[in-house]
């Protein structure tokens, strides 16, 4: 358990709340880009066999959107963010958790100009690349911010706080969408106004210190204690805390071999299985195909266009919701039993919306969709993304972020958000073809792979609630599975 005093004080609540607002630029472009693609003017400059092909009464109800070329204007994005993140881990270590932030906000911010101000594909795509590029480093070094300047009791808590952000982001845009959808500048605005949630975080990172163990990794040690001592407040006995991280340091700095390398040696092989394994699954759960396109799929399923953005945003306030009750459950129930409840409640949704879909709309998928099956189907995706809001899309931040020590932290950051970006470009450009020709059996595809993944869970990650980052490595040397590995890691820790 956390030895440190460490009480929750207005400075870290603060502190904490400007970092997590990170999310917002990562959650208004997962809002914002599925919404303009169903809109009219965007689809007319830019995709107009879109709609002649929606015009066309013997098109698949599942095929309408099945366009290599528009997909590419989502999954561009993640492809530049799998690049940044690459070497994020690089930067972040170099100039600091915040200084990152700020980095990645600025180019969002020229990503997003460019977005709305786009004349041609190849405008277009070129800011989605910028806008990837600074999630890219935004998504590195905000849940590390989060998970370092958290006390260890609420950890879960505070860093609930990135994945809210994300879940308002896309709530905002779908809102956005739903309001300028008919004008024919409507996607100009939804696009362009990607700059303001790029500015608010731009400003407020400005205003916050780095974490302590970002600045005893640069041997900044005055400012560490000085940051140390207002997070905890000023009564606080910082100095404990303060005398691990610097042992922690000397021990890294002693050590020098290169991150990229060190990760993969056998002692963090538990740790590196992590990194890779919740993320690669939380996007096979399919949530965000689902915040890509869902404005795309309601409309498939016979809601019209207001409706469809409509649905889009009550599935943005369910996550955000969900997100809240994450926030007040995680520290008191811990990881597993959320990661494991939340994937039998995504697993049996997925399972009722196949066979409604199956049913509803005939095996070739020619049949019209009744109005009661469509809404039984915006239900279960609520409920759907409720389980994955108070499961699966937060822990994927709070997991990687606290569990490996501090001279890998930022490169096992790093892979964690590579192998999240990987997946999401492949599937994002992958899902409207697949939709097209699997129909139905998409969603059985993606619950296959949640009962797999909740299976995993519950033999493999141990629970790490309310350890102090500097002590977690003792949670791998009792696990069943992963002790053979960990000695490694506890015998350095004893040095």
């Amino acid at each position: 358990m956390d030895s440190y005093d460490s009480n929750i004080t207005v400075s870290i609540v603060i502190t904490c709340i400007v970092a997590a607002s990170s999310g917002l630029i990562f959650g208004y472009d997962l809002g914002v880009s599925g919404g303009v693609t169903t809109m009219v003017p965007f689809l007319q400059k830019f995709f107009p066999e879109i709609l002649r092909k929606a015009a066309s009464a013997e098109t698949n109800m599942y095929c309408v959107y099945d366009s290599q070329i528009l997909t590419l204007f989502t999954s561009s994005l993640y492809l530049a963010g799998l690049v940044t993140s690459l070497g994020a881990s690089r930067v972040t270590t170099a100039v600091g958790r915040r200084n990152t932030m700020i980095l990645g906000g600025a180019i969002f911010l020229l990503g997003g100009a460019i977005s709305g101000a786009a004349e041609s594909i190849a405008m277009l795509i070129a800011g989605r690349v910028l806008l990837g590029f600074g999630i890219g480093f935004t998504n590195q070094a905000a849940p590390l911010y989060l998970s370092e300047m958290a006390p260890a009791k609420w950890r879960g808590a505070f860093s609930t706080g990135f994945m809210l952000f994300v879940q308002i982001g896309v709530v905002a845009a779908g809102c956005i969408n739903y309001v300028t959808a008919k004008h024919t500048w409507g996607w100009r605005v939804a696009l362009g106004l990607s700059v303001v949630p790029a500015a608010f975080m731009i400003l407020g990172s400005l205003l916050i210190d780095d974490t302590p163990s970002s600045l005893v990794e640069r041997e900044k040690i005055d400012e560490a204690k000085k940051a140390l001592q207002k997070v905890r407040g000023w009564k606080a006995n910082v100095g404990t805390e303060l005398e691990e991280l610097i042992r922690l340091w000397r021990m890294a700095k002693a050590v020098k071999e290169e991150p990229f390398v060190a990760i993969f040696e056998r002692r963090f092989r538990p740790q590196l299985v992590m990194a890779v394994a919740i993320p690669l699954f939380q996007q096979l759960t399919g949530i965000n195909i689902v915040a890509f396109y869902s404005p795309n799929l309601f409309q498939s399923v016979g809601f019209g266009n207001d409706a469809a953005l409509l649905a889009a945003i009550i599935l943005g306030l369910v996550n955000i919701f969900s997100v809240l009750v994450f926030s007040a459950i995680v520290d008191r129930f811990g990881r597993r039993v959320l990661f494991i409840t939340g994937g039998i409640q995504m697993l049996l949704c997925l399972i009722v919306v196949s066979i409604l879909l199956a049913v509803g709309t005939g095996v070739d998928g020619t049949k019209a969709m009744s109005k009661g099956s469509s809404t039984v189907i915006l239900v279960m995706m609520c409920i759907y993304s409720a389980g994955f809001g108070w499961s699966w899309g937060p822990l994927l931040w709070l997991i990687p972020s606290e569990i490996f020590p501090l001279k890998i932290r930022s490169t096992g950051q790093s892979i964690a958000i590579a192998v999240q970006f990987i997946t999401i470009f492949i599937l994002s450009q992958t899902f409207l073809t697949m939709l097209c020709h699997f129909k139905f059996g998409a969603f059985i595809f993606h619950a296959g792979w949640i009962l797999i993944m909740t299976i995993f869970i519950m033999f493999f990650l141990p629970e790490t609630k309310g350890i102090h980052l500097d002590s977690i490595y003792a949670v791998w040397s009792k696990h069943w599975f992963w002790r053979r590995y960990a000695e490694g890691q506890v015998l350095e820790n004893q040095v």
